[in-house]
């Protein structure tokens, strides 16, 4: 069984997806059910409980007899050999995704295979001898010249990029998906509206952002000056 040792995925499950994502959804249910009905909510979040959440596919392709709890051995998880990242010839990696018989047979022939195994897209017994096969032909190539065989195709590949790397690759930069805020290259928002324009920040890393009451609308106290963000920088 072809089984390496994984790094675990950061703090994204838990405490980004699994918790931030899900109270920030919460926070803004409740302002909607608020906005119509004037009751205030309390919004229980818990990460397990997101986490979870996040797992519903796999719960239910495991009822279905689809998915076994066994640690790469599974369609998604590593088990596929036509579904995970590979070493290359300088020590980089990328990284396959070629489900669909179509992609798939386009990865063969982009990859140079004749093997007659490889025909066995989703025999689960053949998986871990085609990874094996799958990883030597890999790293025959750098992963800048398999760049220039897989990009643009549809066999559903990918660099694996360094964070350094990540903000310069040309499909981030036209997107406009990193922004450089005083020196410091981060992640821009990644929802875009179609109404309203969005506002490049041009603030400092440690600016002051006065503290933000919010009170209902038609309250006394609902003044421009205690309901407005003020924001204390020393930007023109």
């Amino acid at each position: 069984m072809w089984v390496r040792n994984r790094y675990q995925p950061l703090n994204l499950v838990g405490d980004f997806g699994g918790g931030a994502l899900y109270l920030a959804f919460g926070v803004v249910c409740g302002i909607l059910e608020a906005s119509k009905s004037g009751k205030g909510q309390i919004v229980d979040v818990a990460m397990t409980d997101g986490a979870a959440s996040l797992m519903a596919m796999f719960f239910g392709m495991t009822s279905l007899g689809m998915w076994a709890d066994k640690r790469g051995s599974n369609l998604l998880d590593s088990g596929a050999h036509f579904y995970d990242t590979y070493e290359t010839k300088d020590g980089k990696y990328i990284a396959l995704g070629s489900i669909e018989p179509q992609f798939y047979k386009e990865l063969v022939e982009r990859a140079g295979i004749s093997d007659p195994a490889f025909s066995a897209q989703m025999d689960r017994s053949a998986w871990p001898s085609l990874k094996e096969k799958l990883q030597a032909i890999v790293k025959t190539k750098t992963r800048d010249e398999w760049d220039r065989v897989m990009l643009g195709s549809d066999v559903c590949y990918a660099p694996v990029l360094s964070l350094s790397e990540a903000p310069q690759h040309p499909h981030n930069v036209a997107r406009g998906t990193f922004v450089d805020v005083a020196g410091v290259t981060q992640a821009r928002r990644p929802l875009r509206a179609s109404q309203g324009r969005s506002r490049k920040f041009r603030g400092r890393p440690r600016e002051r952002i006065a503290r933000q009451r919010f009170v209902p609308a038609g309250s006394p106290r609902a003044t421009s000056r205690n309901c407005r963000k003020r924001v204390q920088s020393d930007r023109p």
